[in-house]
């Protein structure tokens, strides 16, 4: 199911190769994933709460 969706890496990873950083998929909704487990727990913010989180920061 999210394989099928298109994930972005984040801009701020870098190239430091630590490895350390997320990937987000916006559709309907926003899910957001550790980029060194693409298989593993993902985290699912609905079209408002991902704006308002995006807001806040």
């Amino acid at each position: 199911m999210f394989q099928e969706r298109t994930w972005r890496k984040s801009s701020y990873s870098g190239g430091s190769g630590s490895g350390n950083c997320v990937e987000v998929s916006l559709a309907q909704d926003a899910l957001v994933r550790d980029t060194k487990n693409a298989s593993g727990a993902v985290l699912a913010f609905s079209t408002p709460a991902w704006r308002a989180l995006i807001n806040s920061l």
